[in-house]
């Protein structure tokens, strides 16, 4: 079956012409209402992004993502390998504030909030506008010959996209390895790092990449997100949408004519003059409809907006609009779906600020030496070996810890003879004896509760088994 000529775009992405090779996009420089309000959210985000893995809050670095040593901070807050299902938790609340997001806004998120967008539209393209021009311009100068002013152009453009890639990739190593120590790195001697110079040098070169090169294509080949649009998106949903209602009439599009009655002879408010799509950094014509290459950028609302003032018709052509606002006229309500979305993120945001709470700043675990069976001493004293290991999560040193048992009367031996000291956001751990008499032993195995003690304060406590002989 053959595809409708007005659906053939779909046949194909806007990015990759008839010959099947990559059809470079020269965005019209925006401006307007939308993208000024846009710069703001990203010069904040930007600030945000820079300065994130190099702030700290009570010690601990602001935003931390290390995988190799398990270590993660959000917002502040630590999470240990034993607080994995709080880090799920987390995670999974900010999938479904994302669904919830797109459910009801679309794919803003693309075109607002994104890194990958922000960087690209608010730093590299601004850059490339300054040293390039504006569309026409780029144009021309892609086809021109490899001239001195060519040269001149392209290296210093290279140069300045290497540097801020390398920046870039300075600050996403201070993500997965800590702030302070990409810092010392960098103050440093280069070679006396070379395993964190190769990994530096790899990031340089994906970021520079995906920014001097690949660009839309990770929004539209690459990133996960545009394909969830066809589940999560509904005829109720707010999204940057052509009124085709008010812009086709009853005899299609047109080109404008002055001191034309366009309504009266059928034509639609769209005048055809294409800025929308020339504006547009993913190359596509908005007025086909919601699209995969779409990331809610606005600025071909501004562009159409600039244009109906042009010419003296209504803005709003293109606007943030649900199918049904556009072709029933009716008003955005907040539905039994997005309800449904917001009870769950609300109910999951409720668990993990009570586990938050329930959450203890220390750890401890005593468990028995594998292998190893009880000892009978004089006295008729029964004893267990053990290891342990406190967790200190916070960010100061916990001194003078010691064991108690708070079940039953017995001792604990520590192997060191003394207590001990566990470092601020790190653990200590050894081996310990634990001394019963076989008189309190009511069953060969016994549940143990043990105090974990700083001085006298009782900061944690832990349950472990407790073997003893066989009573008959």
């Amino acid at each position: 079956m053959e595809t409708p000529q007005n659906e053939q775009f779909r046949d194909s992405i806007a990015t990759i012409n008839t010959e099947g090779n990559r059809s470079w996009v020269f965005p019209k420089k925006p401006s307007g209402k939308f993208y000024k309000y846009r710069s703001y959210v990203s010069y904040f985000l930007l600030v945000f992004l820079l300065s994130a893995p190099f702030v700290k809050i009570n010690g601990n670095q602001f935003l931390l993502f290390n995988v190799l040593e398990r270590k993660f901070t959000i917002f502040g807050f630590p999470f240990w390998p034993q607080d994995f299902y709080l880090l799920v938790l987390s995670m999974i609340i900010g999938v479904v504030f994302i669904i919830l997001f797109t459910v009801v806004f679309g794919r803003i998120f693309c075109g607002w909030i994104c890194p990958q967008t922000i960087f690209l539209e608010m730093v590299f393209r601004k850059i490339e506008y300054w040293i390039d021009g504006d569309r026409g311009k780029q144009i021309r100068l892609s086809k021109q010959k490899w001239n001195a002013e060519k040269i001149r152009k392209r290296v210093l453009k290279w140069v300045i996209f290497f540097i801020i890639s390398f920046i870039i990739a300075n600050v996403f190593l201070a993500y997965l390895i800590g702030g302070d120590t990409v810092i010392s790195y960098i103050t440093g001697a280069p070679f006396d790092n070379v395993k964190t110079l190769i990994s530096l040098t790899i990031f340089t070169a994906v970021f520079y990449f995906i920014f001097a090169w690949f660009r839309e294509q990770v929004c539209i080949i690459a990133c996960p997100y545009g394909r969830l649009q066809g589940v999560l998106l509904d005829n109720k949903t707010l999204n940057v949408a052509y009124d085709y209602v008010r812009g086709e009439g009853d005899k299609g599009r047109a080109k404008f004519r002055k001191n034309e009655d366009r309504a009266s002879v059928g034509k639609g408010d769209c005048i055809d003059c294409k800025q929308c799509v020339v504006v547009c950094p993913t190359g596509i014509d908005i007025r086909n409809g919601t699209q995969l290459e779409c990331v809610n950028c606005t600025a071909c609302i501004d562009e159409c907006d600039h244009m109906m003032e042009q010419v003296g018709l209504p803005k709003g052509l293109i606007r943030y609009a649900s199918e049904d606002n556009i072709a029933k006229k009716i008003p955005f309500k907040f539905n039994a779906r997005m309800k449904g979305y917001s009870a769950v993120l609300f109910i999951l945001v409720g668990v993990l600020v009570g586990m938050l709470f329930l959450r203890n700043d220390v750890e401890a675990t005593i468990l028995r030496l594998p292998g190893e069976l009880y000892q009978h001493k004089e006295n008729n004293i029964i004893s267990n070996v053990y290891t342990y290991k406190v967790i200190n999560k916070t960010t100061k040193d916990i001194e003078d810890i010691s064991y108690k048992i708070l079940s039953t009367k017995g001792e604990i031996k520590l192997v060191s003879n003394h207590n001990f000291i566990v470092p601020k956001q790190g653990s200590a751990e050894g081996t310990l004896f634990i001394e019963i008499n076989a008189s309190a032993l009511k069953k060969d195995k016994v549940k143990l509760e043990i105090g974990v003690f700083s001085g006298d304060r009782l900061i944690e406590t832990t349950i472990t088994n407790f073997l003893g002989p066989r009573s008959y």
